[in-house]
């Protein structure tokens, strides 16, 4: 044993003499008993290697499905790890963090989602609920740009190039740039005027949403919503990256006390023009050389197309409860809420008794996917299939009691219980924040060198195997067995058996 094993161990001596001194204090007795019990078990457990197995106390193993370490402390509410490039601790459910060097991130979560920080490389964001957040980092450009958001009253963007700075104080005045889905917003008193613009087409509110006029490339409009607007467009061009002309259809677009009446025109300029007309309840039409369709009256009625650009016709009555569709490119069949069938190329969709049980399918090669529910999130079975290398991936969740995934390489892992994964899947920082606190069984296997562990309780009951042999630990380790090439050995209350001390080297 080294020498820090034995100075270890006559400590631990010490402590229990000491606590045998007078009845009077029995319960320093004890706890100086079991200081010396779990002292002891340290020593002979850095003595025989590293890993620990001390329950929810303390244990430090080695990762089934990873290679690298983890410790464990006081159950679930703190644990480290490394593995490769990635090294992460946290404090369930308070914090997290995790810095993978591989790709030059960091991810720290705080009460999540109230603040999180994520960088990678240059880029970073900090947020607080999505409202307050800070962003920045270099664009493609090389210029540093940084934004702070205290959403919706406060955004701003700073950068060395002064042509990508703004400020928005909601609602007295604002100026913003790539935000909201338009390429440039300017506000003065929000509503009364609002100024924005999408690529080359110009809309100026007034009291929004109420009167704007619109203008751009070959475009002219305007609206008093909701009395009364209109909208023209002419066939317009524009070049590519590529140097290629392309054509911008045309429109024309009207309505009258919307969205009771609406008539519009769609690819003007081209071979097919199309003509959509509604008066809401009542009826809706298009009309164009690829497709007509006709509702009778709009909702909850007759419905007839005949599209034969993608080739199907389709009958609904009442539209959209029930719904036939039959073609070289479709194939519907509804009937809300009882049954329900919907295919084509590539996707498949079926439910009977909606939401008792829905099958979901994608098949575009490589890729083949099948999700099957019941009850929504009350069970779920996920598979994913590459059709070149045959190699697939399963998740199975039954809410709340289990979570169970087999990922590319076949690897395995079964958690119990589970109250939020199966509902937020694939949640990275619900499964480093929230998963060790309800955690109570959890089994991983590792297909490519056969190790698999076994942990009840935050490690009360924790069982390793692999290649050269099995190791389980009960109750803070006070009941331990392992089994190797040479036999079995057990070791109660921390002191192994003659045969397990001959066998140890000092």
């Amino acid at each position: 044993m080294s020498n820090s094993g034995g100075e270890c161990r006559r400590l631990a001596a010490a402590i229990a003499v000491t606590s045998r001194t007078t009845l009077h204090r029995a319960i320093t007795t004890t706890i100086r008993a079991l200081a010396s019990a779990f002292l002891l078990l340290f020593c002979n457990e850095r003595a025989a290697g590293d890993d620990v197995a001390a329950g929810p106390l303390f244990s430090k193993f080695e990762l089934t499905l990873e290679s690298g370490r983890r410790t464990e402390v006081l159950g679930p509410l703190f644990y480290s790890q490394s593995y490769g490039e990635v090294s992460q601790w946290a404090l369930p459910p308070l914090m997290s963090y995790t810095q993978d060097r591989g790709v030059d991130s960091t991810e720290f979560d705080i009460l999540y989602p109230l603040l999180t920080y994520d960088r990678f490389g240059s880029e970073y964001r900090f947020q607080i609920f999505q409202l307050f957040n800070f962003a920045g980092g270099q664009m493609q450009n090389e210029t540093n740009k940084h934004r702070f958001s205290l959403f919706p009253i406060y955004l701003q963007q700073r950068s060395a190039d002064p042509s990508q700075n703004y400020t928005s104080l909601l609602p007295l005045y604002g100026r913003l740039q790539n935000r909201f889905f338009r390429d440039e917003v300017f506000y003065v008193m929000m509503p009364l005027y609002v100024h924005s613009r999408k690529r080359d087409v110009v809309t100026e509110n007034f009291v929004f949403p109420i009167f704007h006029l619109r203008h751009g490339n070959g475009l002219k409009g305007w609206q008093f919503w909701p009395l009364a607007g209109h909208e023209h467009k002419v066939l317009t061009t524009v070049t590519n990256t590529w140097d290629d002309v392309l054509e911008v259809p045309g429109h024309d677009r009207k309505f009258v006390l919307w969205p009771f009446f609406l008539n519009q025109w769609a690819g003007l300029g081209t071979t097919n023009e199309e003509h959509t007309q509604a008066i809401i309840p009542f009826y809706s039409f298009t009309r164009s050389p690829l497709r007509d369709a006709t509702s009778v009256p709009f909702v909850l009625g007759w419905s007839s197309v005949h599209d034969r650009g993608k080739k199907y016709d389709e009958i609904g009555a009442p539209w959209p409860l029930v719904v036939f569709r039959r073609g070289e490119t479709a194939h519907t069949t509804r009937v809300w809420p009882f049954y329900s069938r919907a295919t084509n190329e590539f996707l498949e969709s079926t439910w009977y008794m909606w939401p008792v049980y829905k099958y979901n399918r994608v098949h575009s090669d490589p890729l083949d996917r099948d999700r099957m529910r019941i009850l929504l999130y009350l069970y779920s079975d996920i598979i994913e299939r590459n059709t070149e290398t045959g190699r697939a991936l399963r998740r199975r969740d039954f809410w709340p009691l289990f979570t169970h995934r087999r990922d590319w390489n076949g690897n395995e892992r079964l958690q119990i219980l589970a109250p939020i994964e199966p509902i937020l899947p694939n949640n990275k920082s619900i499964e480093r924040n929230y998963s060790p606190l309800w955690s109570l069984w959890r089994d991983e296997k590792n297909a490519q060198t056969g190790a698999r562990s076994q942990s009840l309780l935050w490690n009360l009951y924790r069982r390793e195997t692999g290649t050269n042999g099995s190791r389980t630990a009960v109750l803070f380790g006070l009941v331990e067995n392992s089994s190797t090439g040479e036999g079995a050995q057990w070791r109660l209350f921390f002191w192994p058996n003659k045969k397990a001390a001959s066998a140890r080297t000092d």
